[in-house]
């Protein structure tokens, strides 16, 4: 449960919402803006920080052993409680999963502008915000409530690419999942190719029906995710990366394959650090 700071925490008590003894209050965690309840095992609970809308899962019994973020779409927001229990019934692992609000696809998630992706101005302006607001904002939140724990970030689609751009772009992940990624875009290759990778572990995905698109575009995916994972076997090792072919095109099973992303990277930290 999360309280605003407006909210009288002698009232809520008297309500019978909380026992007052349970709110806990921190000077340093109060510069987020709330107040914050210790979260229940296996719940859900949607909360905001730094001015976005974020569920936040904690699975498992035990504290919490990694930190997962995710961008969430409104096409995602049906789907994500059977992603995150995928995940945990396929690690056993305890861990803690931030999903946030993303308002507009293409805008904050497009590292830069292409038009095959929109002929938006805005597009490929924005990415670095949110990329901002998961390091200033998201991240210290959630370490200063959980701990200074490993951080994997995942995303599918377009969330996808951005994941694998923010591995370029930050040194606070420990691994990243990127979920049917949209690595057609424009100069992608080139962008890898001139940056390093900060991330230990990389996991890449794509449906078999994918390159097959009318699209010519977006038919170049294949090549691309196939170059993308010889280019990361080179840089990071063949153990630290791997490329998953899934049934069918773009839009079959986005949680589930998401979930077998995140569940890939959780075994990685595990084997190497837990």
């Amino acid at each position: 449960m999360t309280i605003n700071h407006g909210d009288d925490t002698d009232r809520i008590a008297r309500k019978g919402l909380v026992s007052k003894s349970d709110i806990i209050v921190s000077d340093s965690l109060s510069l987020f803006g709330i107040f914050i309840v210790p979260l229940q095992p296996d719940m859900k609970h949607t909360l905001q920080i730094g001015g976005r809308e974020c569920l936040l899962y904690a699975e498992g019994e035990q504290q919490p052993q990694l930190l997962l973020i995710q961008t969430l779409g409104a096409q995602e927001l049906g789907s994500i409680d059977s992603e995150v229990t995928m995940i945990s019934e396929a690690t056993g692992t305890s861990f803690v999963m931030a999903a946030f609000t993303i308002g507009d696809w293409e805008v904050e998630l497009t590292p830069w502008h292409d038009p095959a992706v929109s002929k938006r101005q805005a597009v490929g302006e924005h990415a670095l915000d949110t990329l901002n607001y998961i390091t200033g904002s998201l991240i210290p939140y959630l370490k200063e409530r959980f701990g200074s724990l490993p951080v994997i970030l995942g995303g599918y689609s377009l969330g996808g690419l951005f994941s694998r751009w923010a591995a370029s772009k930050a040194e606070c992940f420990e691994a990243v999942a990127a979920v049917s990624p949209s690595l057609w875009i424009d100069a992608w290759c080139g962008f890898s190719d001139a940056h390093a990778v900060y991330a230990h572990y990389v996991y890449l995905s794509l449906g078999g029906r994918e390159e097959h698109s009318r699209n010519k575009a977006i038919a170049q995916v294949g090549n691309n995710v196939r170059w993308e994972h010889e280019h990361l076997k080179q840089i990071l090792g063949p153990d630290h990366t791997t490329l998953e072919w899934n049934t069918g095109n773009h839009f079959m099973d986005s949680a589930c394959r998401t979930a077998k992303g995140f569940a890939w990277c959780i075994g990685k930290i595990k084997n190497s650090k837990l």
